[in-house]
Parts: structure tokens; sequence; C-alpha cells
């Protein structure tokens, strides 16, 4: 028979493996932050969700259709130098928050299924993410807390505040504009996995301290936009510097497709995609392809294998709700496809393609962000015959093409945005740098890129 916690309680775990599970009426996901005792994590691999789904003792687990997943722990295999392991569950809808559904249940069971505890966690209201409970150790023995801290601040506060990394070294934009772009020092990426699984942040805590948690302070109120299960992006007072280049891209007018030939974009330059009749499109696919520059050294030519993954970033107005990249090839709702990783950039045409089915992107979506980013540090300035295309994923005709020019001092570039306006879709070139070997470092950076017309 389990027992019954209240918040604060806590209680001896007398078993090595555990799995934590949940009971909620809301799409939610189930994450994991593995800290020390000084509340952090020792390197990204220590935050476990959906897009990195094992840690060191720690496996998510996915859930029967229509339920969250649940946190796998084999207390033996997890480091010494771990002092918590923290659940944290963050609901799907970043606009949404626990006061309009029934109280979640999170529950603790030895591997057999056999419940130990369980802990209703009431009194939640305006908060999206809650760090539910945490198994901690205390004299060479585990035990599991109910914390049931409710958490306004944003799942990147919360995560970054808590060790995961997010790159905030772009330069200030008062030196880009006072002088040419160099590029950014390079630096260890964080300890994000290997190239199957990116942490995202990508990707603070609760209002209070409880004795001995190590939980960080609370962030100031202008660090609280809603969670969306990755980083939102910067604003005015987010904490993150202004990116290179802040100035959002200014606009080149705005065209037509056409029946007879591919339109050839412009940078910042508009097309409703619409085909000529006024049909709109329902299908379309994103086509981005790149080549090494090659260079000639001591002992004859060669090429760098220079691995770009294109990205897809799903925003409802300034908040991120999904990517599809490397990582996670389809976004949750399915409207958005990724085929592939292409790890040199050899071949003809299309390195990496990505299928968008706007019938089926949800209302609550208005901006999908196309992205490239250098995952080990290569600029573009080592890279040629860049391009983004729009394919009419029904005939597979070319819409659309944007082609960069020269090299640029940049580990990332916003290709493109396809985005609402009214009824419509338009898509806009954008072909704008800035520093970021993975998606994880893109996110915090990407605010600039989501204004309209």
């Amino acid at each position: 028979m389990s027992a019954t916690l209240a918040k604060g309680q806590n209680g001896p775990l007398a078993v090595s493996d555990v799995v934590i599970s949940l009971q909620l009426t809301a799409p939610a996901d189930l994450s994991a932050l593995l800290v020390t005792e000084q509340g952090k994590v020792r390197t990204d691999a220590d935050f476990v969700f959906y897009n990195q789904p094992s840690g060191p003792g720690v496996d998510l687990r996915p859930g029967p259709a229509g339920q969250a997943a649940s946190l796998a722990v084999s207390l033996p295999s997890v480091p010494a130098d771990i002092d918590q392991i923290r659940a944290v569950i963050t609901l799907d809808d970043a606009t949404s928050n626990f006061g309009r559904f029934a109280p979640p249940t999170a529950i603790v069971s030895d591997a057999a299924g056999n419940r130990l505890f369980e802990y209703r966690i009431d009194g939640l209201n305006a908060e999206s993410i809650v760090i539910a409970l945490e198994l901690y150790r205390r004299q060479g023995s585990w035990k599991v807390r109910a914390v049931g801290q409710g958490y306004a601040g944003g799942f990147a506060a919360l995560v970054t505040d808590h060790g995961v990394q997010v790159d905030d070294s772009p330069a200030p934009a008062a030196a880009q504009q006072a002088a040419p772009p160099q590029p950014a020092p390079q630096q260890a990426p964080p300890a994000y996995p290997a190239q199957s699984a990116p942490s995202y942040p990508q990707q603070p805590a609760p209002a209070y301290a409880p004795p001995g948690g190590g939980y960080p302070p609370p962030p100031a109120p202008a660090q609280q936009p809603p969670a969306g299960g990755y980083p939102p992006p910067p604003g005015p007072g987010s904490g993150y510097p202004p990116p290179a280049q802040a100035a959002p891209p200014q606009p080149a007018g705005e065209i037509s497709l056409s029946k007879d030939r591919p339109v050839s974009l412009q940078k910042g330059q508009r097309v409703t995609l619409r085909k000529e009749g006024g049909a709109a499109l329902t299908f379309v696919k994103m086509g981005l392809g790149w080549d090494p520059v090659r260079t000639r050294g001591m002992f004859g030519n060669r090429t760098v294998d220079i691995d770009l993954d294109a990205s897809v970033c799903l925003f409802a107005d300034q908040n991120l709700v999904d990517v599809a990249y490397y990582g996670q090839l389809s976004s949750k709702d399915g409207s958005v496809r990724h085929q592939g990783d292409n790890l040199t950039g050899e071949g003809e045409g299309d390195d990496e393609m990505i299928l968008v089915d706007l019938t089926r992107i949800p209302a609550h979506i208005s901006t999908l962000l196309f992205i490239v980013t250098s995952y080990k540090g290569h600029t573009f300035e080592q890279v040629q015959n860049a391009f983004c295309r729009l394919i009419d994923g029904t005939t597979n005709g070319e819409l659309a093409r944007y082609t960069l020019a020269g090299g640029m001092p940049f580990t990332a570039m916003a290709m493109a945005k396809v985005y609402r306006v009214g009824g419509d879709w338009k898509m806009q070139a954008l072909g704008e740098g800035f520093q970021a070997k993975h998606p994880g470092e893109a996110v915090p950076q990407l605010g600039r890129f989501l204004g309209r017309d």
C-alpha cells in the first residue's frame, strides 16, 4: 500500500530502482534535473527530457498514447556527486496553467509497479511548470520529498538557473555597427549530448528555498515568460545580451509566386504562399543546401567536412513551442517532419529537407523559423552555395529560392521564416547570421526574427 505525501513531507526509499509517473488531465511533459549539493547540474547531460531521454542513472520512458512519460531511476547508477533528482512537469501549452485542470498527482513506484508514494499537487493556479518532487540523498540512503513548487518564471529560466548552459556570448550590437562583424571567440560548446540529441535548452527555481534544498533564487519579474519547453527568445529585460546584428531585417518588398519559373528571392523579400489563381498551398517542402569550400594545402586540395544542421522552430507569438531538428525529426503534432541529418554537405541538391503540412499546424502557432547551425563550429566563410528553396509538396515543383552570396563569420544562419498573416501564410527570406553551434544555443537569439509586416 502506498503512502500519501503532503507538500514538504518526505519518506525513505528502500528499493534501488524506482519509477516516477504522473496522473494528470492536461497534456504535459515530464523531465528531470540531476543536481549537486549546490543545486546545479554538472553538465547539460544531467538534464533529462524528451529530446535527451537518458541521463546518468535516469531514463525517460514514453507513456501510452495520451499519457505523460515516466522517469525510471536506477539509484545505484546515479553518480556520487549528484545529490538530488528533481522531477519537473511542464504543460505542453505555453499559454495555459495548472489552475485550469484537476491537480496532477506524482507517483513513485518500484520496478515491479508497486506504488510506494503518491503526492497530489494541490494549490497550483497560474503556474505552467511545477517541480513535483525530488529524490535526494541523506546519510548514504535515498529519500523522496514532495516539493509541489509551482513556477511561473519560464522553462528557460528554470533550467538555466540550474546550470543548463545557453550561449550568451554574441557581441553587443553597438560593436557590430562600429566595425565589420568578426568571428566570435571559439568557446567550448556546452556539454550537450552527441549529435543525436542536444539538450535544449536548451532549455530558475521555486519561490521558496527548503532547508538544504539548494534551490537557486527566483528570477526577477522581467524574466517570467510562459513556459514553452525550450528557452524563449530574448526580449527587453530578459537577461540575455543583445545578439549580433540585433536590428531586424528590413523587408525588400513582396512578390508573387509564378507557375512558370521559381521566384528568386532577395534578402528580406516576402512571398505569399498562394499559387497563381489564388489557391492556397497546403503542403510545402523546405530544402536547404550547402557545399564545403575546397582549400589548397601543402599536400593538395582538400575538403573539410562541415556539419550544418537545419532546424525548424515553431513559435506561438514570442513563445517557442516546439523544434524539429536532427534530435527530434518530427514536431509533436506531426505537422513538421525533418527528413534526416547530412553530416558533411557532400552531394548535389538539397542536403536536408523539411516537410511542412500547413493544414496540420495548430492554430496557436504563428511562425515557423528555419535556421541552420554549424555543429563543429565552422563558420559560413567555409561554406559556399548555401541556399534554401520552397517546394510545392504536391507537385514537387520549386516555387521560390533564396541563395546566400559570400561567406559570413557566423556559425548559424536564420534562413527564412513562414508566418501567418490573417488567413494566409507568407514566407520571408532572412539570411541573417549569428553565433550558435546547435539549436540549443540558437533559440535565445531568435526573438529579433519574429516581427510582423
